[in-house]
């Protein structure tokens, strides 16, 4: 199955000049999604993985079917503001300005073995900083995952220390 034949681009969204890579037209299909999964699922499910992280919002989507395929627990990381205890926030830089990704303190031990998911890969910032997060409580990345990669636009090379896989590539916008 071709996984790239489900996903839908918008040019112009969220703002002009920018191919926006919709993955509702994947998920909304059942074969597709289930195919999406199944591929995952083979290439984590042999890493002992005790918890899987997903980034908001699309991270949840995957990752939350991941972690019951894998056994494991689900960690949402979010952006500031929405977890209700006590969290560890980290930021990073964005092309115009900085931004903030969540995580409850409890979430995680250092007996844990983490597969972090997240839709899209575009500069790695965001998933750098969640590796960070997952770091500080002592866990261990043993993964991260992506169902969509931009790789014209390296964001891998933030990532070079961890083992990445992504099952759709786009190496031009």
């Amino acid at each position: 199955m071709e996984l790239k034949d489900y996903i839908r681009t918008i040019p112009d969204f969220p703002k002009k000049g920018i191919m926006f890579k919709d993955i509702t037209t994947l998920l909304k299909n059942k074969e597709a999604f289930r195919y999406a999964v199944d591929e995952l699922y083979k290439l984590s499910k042999d890493k002992n993985i005790t918890k899987v992280a997903g980034i908001e919002s699309r991270g949840f989507i995957l990752g939350s079917v991941l972690a019951a395929r894998l056994g494991a627990g689900f960690v949402p990381i979010r952006k500031p503001g929405k977890l209700p205890a006590e969290k560890l926030t980290e930021t990073y830089i964005l092309e115009y300005g900085i931004d903030s990704i969540e995580m409850h303190k409890d979430a995680l031990t250092e007996n844990d073995i983490v597969l972090l998911h997240d839709d899209l890969l575009a500069t790695g910032g965001t998933m750098e900083a969640a590796c960070k997060l997952v770091e500080k409580l002592g866990a261990k990345v043993a993964q991260i995952s992506f169902l969509i990669e931009l790789s014209f636009l390296n964001g891998r090379e933030k990532l070079k220390n961890y083992e990445v896989v992504s099952l759709i590539k786009y190496d031009f916008e």
